[in-house]
């Protein structure tokens, strides 16, 4: 697992490009990370998606989000 700075970090740059590609408030964006299926899995030491790049777990959200309207 991630030190909990790591994590931190990590987490503020994703929620940064989340915002960017949702064109939303990063507050918004922070929101939309911390409500997702994907914050949990990042969370999960047995999944290790954390370990995945920024870009590819932004992804991951958005195809949750749009999963969610269908």
């Amino acid at each position: 697992m991630l030190s909990p700075i790591l994590m931190w970090n990590k987490i503020g740059r994703i929620v940064t490009k989340l915002a960017e590609r949702l064109d939303i408030t990063p507050l918004r964006a922070l929101d939309v990370f911390y409500t997702s299926k994907v914050c949990d899995r990042m969370h999960d030491e047995e999944e290790e998606l954390y370990t995945f790049s920024d870009e590819y777990i932004v992804d991951e959200i958005i195809l949750e989000l749009q999963n969610q309207y269908l």
